[in-house]
């Protein structure tokens, strides 16, 4: 098996484990992840990119727990204090290198941050996430407006598929997306 696949098998494991009995974030851990695996592919980052992209997906809210232990919060700026210690932990116990851990960590700090996007990397984590999060809440985009925050061409178009949006292929195909 190829090593960077083992490290996705590994640090899913680890985080079923991490998680055991929240189901629902468990869940959320995993469509976050296909989701930006799939927005990766179709944006077509290069291959170490894609890897980081996925192990960043898997680990992003591993702060999320002690941050609810400590603070009695889930607060996302809590999540991105609290877990990029415990990514970075998590991720050398399974031999990631370090350049890409460093990376991880830091797209685990700003997870929940929407200024300074600093990479394709950290655009298709941002959007991976906010589809869970629409689809977990039951939130209804309502319009064209709702759609912009999606900046990928792959992430717009999973939105618009996920949620049926008629404008929002109309709006893809009106903007040349």
């Amino acid at each position: 098996m190829n090593p960077k696949n083992e490290w996705v098998d590994q640090v899913s494991w680890k985080m079923v484990q991490m998680f055991a009995g929240d189901y629902q974030q468990i869940q959320h851990f995993f469509k976050v992840y296909s989701y930006a695996a799939l927005i990766g592919r179709k944006e077509k980052l290069e291959p170490d990119q894609q890897i980081q992209l996925e192990l960043a997906a898997l680990v992003h809210d591993i702060g999320i727990k002690p941050a609810r232990q400590k603070y009695h919060s889930t607060a996302g700026y809590l999540q991105e204090k609290e877990g990029p210690n415990l990514a970075r932990a998590l991720l050398e116990e399974v031999e990631v290198p370090s350049v890409m851990v460093n990376r991880i960590c830091y797209l685990v700090a700003h997870h929940h941050t929407y200024a300074h996007v600093d990479g394709l990397d950290y655009r298709i984590l941002l959007e991976a996430d906010m589809l869970a999060n629409l689809e977990e809440s039951g939130t209804k985009l309502q319009d064209k407006a709702q759609l912009q925050v999606f900046c990928t061409k792959a992430g717009r178009e999973l939105c618009c598929f996920l949620f049926g949006l008629e404008y929002g292929k109309v709006f893809l195909e009106e903007n040349g997306v």
